[in-house]
């Protein structure tokens, strides 16, 4: 963590690999309840879910650490307010 307390990095655990991004190179986030993008200078992290609102308002602040994909089993309980299904990150195109 910084001084200021906001991680120096986000941690994007996946099923198979993990990724880290650095927080200096976040450019901006959008999205909604159900799908929320994260553009950082290198990649797309593209987050799908439910209740997604409340994450997109911790990209802005930088407040998050880790976004951790649900394993197969976990994708189908129906009773989280706030569940993510599936994170792809994608290198971005040089040019």
């Amino acid at each position: 963590m910084s001084s200021d307390n906001r991680a120096n990095a986000l941690e994007i655990a996946l099923l198979k690999r993990t990724c880290v991004l650095p927080w200096h190179q976040f450019v901006y986030a959008e999205g909604g309840d159900d799908e929320v993008h994260a553009v950082f200078a290198t990649h797309e992290v593209i987050i799908r879910g439910t209740g997604l609102t409340a994450l997109l308002a911790a990209l802005a602040t930088q407040n998050v650490t880790v976004i951790q994909e649900s394993a197969r089993a976990d994708r189908f309980q129906s009773s989280a307010d706030r569940l993510i299904r599936e994170v792809v990150v994608q290198k971005l195109e040089e040019g």
